[in-house]
């Protein structure tokens, strides 16, 4: 697996920009090594006119969509953000509205399945909002006003059943679990 492949694969999983430090980090190179292989590969996307663009910007590098094709993309993104939402986005909604401020990983544990493409989906309707914690390190995702205002709700503890959803003890240590993965994590798993 080369660098450049396992660069790509990254950025467009993560589908938002990340630093060249965190990408040297996570691909246990150098910086220069990362930035190298960026300027080649943005080079060759540029080359066969490819769909897809290098963005890097104050030491972060995103995946994007080719600038010239911003009329086919905002279609397909006006559909994405008016349609009805999935069975598995809804899931996902779902999840989140009862027990927010929830990590990706905390999703994708309980959902079973990689959430970015979704969590995506809800970012650009306007359902949900990313927002860092500092405790965690890392994003969490809450509900917007706007999401609990389609419900007619104004809290989410107004939400069916949420004192007993939202803090669900089984759940609550699979979860803390995950936060300090040892053999009581794995066997929980089986």
């Amino acid at each position: 697996m080369t660098l450049s492949s396992q660069l790509e694969a990254i950025l467009f999983i993560e589908g938002r920009p990340m630093t060249i430090t965190k990408l040297a980090k996570v691909l246990q190179v150098t910086p220069n090594a990362i930035t190298t292989a960026v300027t080649d590969l943005a080079q060759q996307y540029q080359q066969r006119h490819s769909g897809l663009h290098f963005i890097v910007t104050n030491q972060q590098v995103e995946l994007t969509t080719a600038p010239d094709l911003h009329d086919v993309v905002t279609t397909i993104m006006r559909d994405e953000r008016t349609g009805e939402l999935t069975r598995p986005a809804l899931e996902t909604l779902a999840i989140i509205a009862y027990r927010s401020p929830v990590t990706k990983a905390e999703l994708e544990m309980i959902r079973g399945i990689n959430c970015s493409l979704i969590i995506r989906n809800l970012l650009m309707r306007g359902l949900i909002e990313e927002l860092p914690d500092k405790t965690k390190g890392v994003s969490v995702y809450d509900v917007t006003p706007e999401y609990l205002q389609l419900l007619g709700v104004s809290s989410v503890q107004d939400l069916p059943d949420y004192q007993a959803l939202n803090r669900d003890i089984n759940l609550g240590e699979h979860l803390a679990m995950m936060e300090q993965p040892g053999e009581d994590f794995f066997k929980a798993l089986q």
